[in-house]
């Protein structure tokens, strides 16, 4: 779940960086509301990952 939780936390930075025409399925509105979501998705599933107990490592 980490994994995907940085994967969405990339994808974040990539919609920033890029331009409009390069974002492809990055682009879905607008880009704060994007780069938003994403982190906010990315920074929820990174936190609910760690609440898990007795995890493998």
């Amino acid at each position: 779940m980490r994994i995907v939780s940085a994967a969405l936390g990339i994808a974040a930075v990539l919609r920033l960086a890029l331009p409009e025409k390069d974002a492809g399925m990055l682009a879905v509105r607008h880009r704060l509301f994007d780069v938003c979501t994403l982190l906010l998705f990315g920074v929820s599933l990174f936190v609910l990952a760690g609440a898990i107990p007795d995890q493998p490592v």
